[in-house]
């Protein structure tokens, strides 16, 4: 049976912070993740080790998702991956025309085909799941929400409860330990 462990990831988006943040959600989530800043750097990296799935910022420096998409569509195997679009830009003027565009002409379709931002971890990770045919993971789902939920929660934490929870995910037997 293929799971996340055996797929892997290319994230792609030119701001860093957000480019981070979705590849730890899929990574949380158990599968292999490359990155790129832009669409030129996304093409060398696809066109040297094609991904299971792209997930692909719109408006980006160099070369857009947009235009990324041409050029994968233009190679028979590489339009093949599964692409999620996922943008700030859906509905303004920076992306809403490339978008149409997208739609449109079917360059990529079905439903869930693009998310805005800002995304949730648990939507994102249903989102590549289903397109990889890997629904119904619940625990995955549910472990990526609670790290999520654990992640915002740490920076205002006092040391005692971090000691706490760090001791609990160490201990044989529980779900988060070794």
């Amino acid at each position: 049976m293929t799971d996340a462990r055996d797929k892997t990831v290319l994230v792609v988006d030119d701001e860093p912070n957000v480019r981070e943040y979705l590849a730890q959600i899929l990574r949380d989530a158990g599968f292999s993740v490359v990155t790129a800043g832009d669409g030129l750097e996304a093409l060398a990296l696809i066109r040297e080790r094609p991904p299971d799935f792209i997930s692909l910022d719109l408006v980006m420096p160099r070369m857009s998702g947009h235009k990324l998409l041409y050029e994968l569509r233009k190679d028979r195997d590489l339009s093949r991956i599964p692409v999620v679009i996922v943008t700030a830009h859906a509905q303004d003027e920076m992306g809403n025309e490339d978008l149409h565009d997208i739609m449109h002409n079917r360059v990529i379709q079905g439903p869930g085909v693009y998310l805005e931002k800002p995304v949730s971890a648990r939507d994102y990770v249903r989102c590549v799941r289903q397109a990889l045919g890997l629904a119904g993971e619940e625990a995955d789902e549910e472990r990526s929400t609670l790290q999520e939920a654990l992640r915002q929660q740490i920076p205002q934490a006092e040391p005692h409860a971090l000691r706490r929870a760090l001791a609990a995910l160490k201990k044989p037997g529980t779900t988060g330990g070794p």
